[in-house]
């Protein structure tokens, strides 16, 4: 806690959305005081059966965001790994934290949207080939960040004397990480993540995946603490209960669960509720909070009412 400050950022997943409503909203909600604004990093509708809507590419999008943006910190929530190769990625990631003024946070995931890798043609590889190009990816990036040249010679990747120059403006670019797989994937989170995300899951889950992240941390040598634990979840703020109910049954969809355990993983109802319930996850480790915008689910007068109410009760810590 007096590490890493409670933290509340909006990810736009940007399908069947103008670009003009997403720059107009950014700026709105840079304005409004969010400490972090998202995007995802798909190709296709992720939230929609039809893979043939619109869907802007992420970096493209991030990258012009960020110049209608003026103080929060950028990112998307999370990259795939599968779909470039890491040498690109930090590049990529180097020329966008220059153009922002230091403000980016690089988010990596292994990857697994399979209809996408199989229609646009990148390999989607094992679920361990994926986790391992996961591990060789972060030695690469982090090396290309802080170091003159990288060499690494993979299973999956091979450079020798990889540049990056100009380095990114911050001196340790944080590298968020997103997933939850036990066994392999949250020790590549205590190897290397500065900041970890898990998305749609209640307080008690958090605290239990944080311990199993602060066990690898210990056999691998790191003070775990160090790393920023995120979530990302749904926000309904003092609606009307006919939209509570709506979006509890529509995560309850998503989350393959009912729509009564699908409010205990949302910042939902009165202030003092949705303050509860912030209580409930930084006790259990969270201090980042990130909510999901799609103008079909989440009404923007909730996310303005929540940065005018709740917002300032903790920048002023």
């Amino acid at each position: 806690m007096d590490k890493h400050p409670i933290r509340f950022g909006v990810q736009t997943g940007q399908q069947n959305i103008e670009w003009e409503q997403l720059r107009s909203f950014w700026a709105k909600a840079d304005g409004w005081g969010y400490d972090s604004l998202w995007v995802f990093d798909h190709f296709y509708p992720i939230f929609t059966p039809d893979p043939a809507g619109p869907c802007l590419e992420g970096w493209t999008l991030l990258s012009a965001l960020s110049q209608n943006t003026k103080r929060a910190r950028i990112g998307a929530l999370v990259n795939g790994n599968t779909y470039r190769h890491p040498s690109l990625t930090a590049k990529m990631a180097a020329t966008l934290d220059v153009m922002s003024g230091g403000r980016l946070n690089l988010g990596l995931g292994a990857g697994w949207f399979e209809a996408e890798h199989r229609s646009l043609g990148f390999d989607f590889k094992t679920v361990g080939g994926r986790l391992q190009a996961l591990d060789e990816s972060c030695q690469i990036i982090k090396g290309m960040f802080t170091q003159e040249k990288t060499t690494l010679k993979g299973k999956h990747y091979n450079v020798v004397d990889a540049v990056c120059n100009p380095k990114p403006i911050q001196k340790s670019l944080p590298l968020m990480i997103g997933g939850h797989g036990e066994k392999v994937l949250l020790k590549i989170v205590a190897k290397y993540a500065d900041m970890w995300n898990m998305g749609n899951a209640d307080a008690a889950e958090m605290k239990r995946l944080i311990g199993v992240i602060e066990r690898h941390g210990d056999t691998v040598g790191r003070n775990t603490d160090e790393i920023e634990k995120t979530l990302m979840l749904a926000l309904c703020y003092k609606a009307p209960k006919q939209r509570e109910e709506t979006l509890s049954s529509i995560v309850g969809m998503m989350t393959q669960t009912t729509p009564e355990l699908a409010r205990e993983r949302m910042i939902i109802g009165s202030k003092q509720e949705c303050l509860d319930k912030i209580e409930a996850y930084t006790n259990a480790g969270v201090t980042h909070f990130i909510f999901m915008y799609n103008p079909m689910l989440t009404a923007e007068e909730d996310i303005q009412a929540f940065a005018e109410d709740i917002l300032p009760q903790f920048n002023s810590r």
